[in-house]
């Protein structure tokens, strides 16, 4: 690969490098994630965490583990900074994201730091571009406070039945109303949109079902604007893990396997639209 030929020396000025002989590897989790313009990189030696977030109340976040890339070089703890995710997106599929059998554009991602831009080479079928993408101070994500330890209830489907399910809902809701029990309906998604009330229920021992852990009762709502973004996370995923804590915060965690058969993990928070009564 022609890019892993570039000097050695060129190297030493970066405080990152990540190169993937595949470029949709990372292309098609971060569209996973792109709802707004820019997004937050996180770095570190574990690999990076790409991060997105609407005025407070959602955020989705992409992880891609350090050995999904042939090369990954850090040389801090860890490496921070923002940048417009729909330009880096335009970048990655310069070449047109060729989805033909064995010809993929390869990617070598570098950044010398603090004030300098996110620069990318791109190399398919002996032709090189580089670009170069303003990066700006990162912006403190949002703490959701989301911790396993507050988890109430959890469950994990195989995402071809919540793509089901959503293809079955009325998507002219205003909101998705989840409801998680112990007991019957177990797992629920309703809506209430302009064709009438619509419920699509799981019963916990579904072939579906991977997992079921509810301790109690939960019925909340969530704003649909909200969720509708990570339909695009859904699309891609094979599972997804469906959690909601005792504030009634919703964590949507899906597994994603790119096209070398490794996985990845996108996950979105999303706040609570309001409180409804027990039944």
């Amino acid at each position: 690969m022609p890019l892993s030929t570039q000097s050695q020396t060129d190297d030493a000025q970066y405080i990152l490098v990540a190169s993937l002989d595949n470029a949709r590897n990372i292309s098609n989790i971060l569209k996973a994630i792109t709802f707004k313009d820019h997004a937050i990189f996180s770095a570190t030696p574990n690999g990076l965490k790409v991060t997105v977030e609407d005025s407070k109340c959602l955020q989705a976040n992409a992880f891609i583990q350090a050995d999904i890339f042939q090369e990954y070089t850090i040389k801090e703890d860890s490496v921070g900074f923002q940048i417009n995710l729909t330009v880096l997106l335009d970048c990655l599929t310069i070449f047109g994201g060729s989805t033909v059998p064995g010809v993929s554009t390869a990617l070598r991602m570098c950044y010398m730091g603090y004030g300098y831009p996110l620069t990318l080479f791109l190399e398919e079928g002996g032709v090189v571009t580089v670009c170069k993408i303003n990066t700006q101070e990162p912006e403190e994500p949002i703490d959701f406070d989301f911790c396993s330890s507050n988890v109430t209830n959890k469950v994990i489907l195989q995402s071809e039945s919540l793509k089901e399910a959503f293809s079955e809902l009325d998507m002219t809701s205003e909101v998705l109303q989840i409801t998680m029990s112990p007991s019957q309906p177990y797992f629920r998604l309703s809506t209430f949109g302009n064709s009438g009330n619509a419920h699509y229920d799981y019963p916990k021992d579904s072939d579906m079902m991977e997992l079921f852990q509810c301790t109690k009762t939960q019925i909340n709502r969530y704003k649909m604007s909200l969720l509708k973004p990570s339909t695009k996370a859904l699309a891609l995923s094979c599972k997804v893990s469906v959690r909601t804590d005792s504030r009634g915060f919703l964590s949507l965690q899906y597994l994603v396997r790119n096209d070398d058969g490794q996985i990845c993990f996108v996950e979105y928070y999303c706040c609570p639209d309001e409180e409804v009564g027990e039944d």
